[in-house]
């Protein structure tokens, strides 16, 4: 009995932390753009320059910065449900591949985006997190990971056209680094299966 009391303990410890780190990130997205309103949109200047040396800082600002109300919107959901699903096995995944998409998702952006272009969002890194949940299957083929990975593919697999050129001032660039950011996280975080010889 105190055994299954322990693990529920420790499961409702779990799913508060990941409320807390979610609702943390969120709240402060929210409150940035809440606050560049109130300055009429003065904090979009730090988000990423390509190939210029001050935009570098872009990478670590871009994803807390938006153009709109509308457009932190339409990144706030996907970016729980996917950051949810993303801690879903270990909460401990969840700062290793928002670092590794974040940073490829930017890199990426910096160095091929259009010149005299500024990016902002949190999209990059849902489109990270979403490329991570899809390949993690193929690296580690696990039943759970295989599972996930058609499940994430089946409700959010149309995102996936976000990382071809389409709608104007859309930064494709930064949703397909960010997916291949989430590749390469799946490929260095998962654990594949041992072989028994």
């Amino acid at each position: 009995m105190s055994q299954s009391r322990n693990e529920i303990k420790g499961l409702v410890g779990e799913v508060r932390s990941q409320v807390g780190i979610l609702a943390g990130l969120v709240g402060l997205m929210w409150a940035i753009e809440i606050l560049d309103l109130f300055l009429g949109g003065a904090l979009n200047q730090f988000g990423i320059r390509p190939r210029s040396v001050v935009g570098l800082r872009g990478i670590l600002f871009a994803p807390f910065l938006h153009g709109s109300l509308f457009h932190l919107m339409a990144n706030t959901v996907p970016f729980i449900i996917l950051g949810w699903l993303v801690m879903l096995r270990r909460t401990s995944d969840f700062w290793p591949v928002t670092i590794i998409v974040t940073l490829v998702a930017g890199l990426g952006t910096w160095l091929f985006a259009p010149s005299l272009t500024v990016h902002i969002g949190a999209s990059g890194v849902v489109f990270g997190y979403l490329g991570f949940l899809i390949s993690r299957g193929y690296f580690e083929r696990s039943f759970g990971a295989i599972a996930l990975s058609l499940v994430v593919g089946l409700l959010y697999g149309g995102m996936i056209w976000g990382v071809l050129p389409g709608q104007l001032g859309i930064s494709w660039q930064g949703h397909l680094f960010g997916f291949l950011g989430g590749i390469l996280a799946a490929q260095l975080l998962s654990e594949p299966r041992r072989r028994v010889s």
